[in-house]
């Protein structure tokens, strides 16, 4: 039992030393696309993260194209410690030529590495 105590004890205090977080990458775990006419969109974000606070928590989400070019962001302006998962939105002008865009998360630890979502462009016509 000693043992086992000594070793808890030493990994809290690598934990506060190091700054290791129990808090993983975001992921964006759904979304929608809601046609609103004129080239723009409704886009629906639904983010899972287990935010810490303001050490560490989502602070945004991305919409990109799938070679990576991002086409707008979303802010997150605080933590959802209690909301989880939370879903926020953003209304966006597509390009024309887009069919597929995905959905990204960034948190301010790790940046962005966690799941994306895809979402298809409906056609325009």
């Amino acid at each position: 039992m000693k043992t086992m105590t000594s070793s808890m004890c030493f990994i809290a205090v690598l934990t506060a030393v190091t700054g290791i977080s129990s808090a993983g990458e975001a992921d964006v775990i759904g979304g929608g696309l809601t046609t609103l006419g004129e080239g723009r969109f409704r886009i629906d974000a639904t983010v899972l993260h287990t935010d810490e606070g303001w050490d560490h928590y989502v602070d945004r989400w991305d919409v990109i194209t799938p070679d990576g070019q991002v086409l707008g962001s979303r802010e997150l302006a605080h933590p959802h410690d209690t909301e989880q998962p939370f879903t926020r939105s953003l209304t966006l002008s597509l390009p024309e030529g887009v069919r597929v865009i995905y959905l990204r998360a960034h948190d301010s630890v790790h940046g962005t590495g966690g799941k994306e979502f895809k979402l298809a462009v409906p056609n325009r016509d």
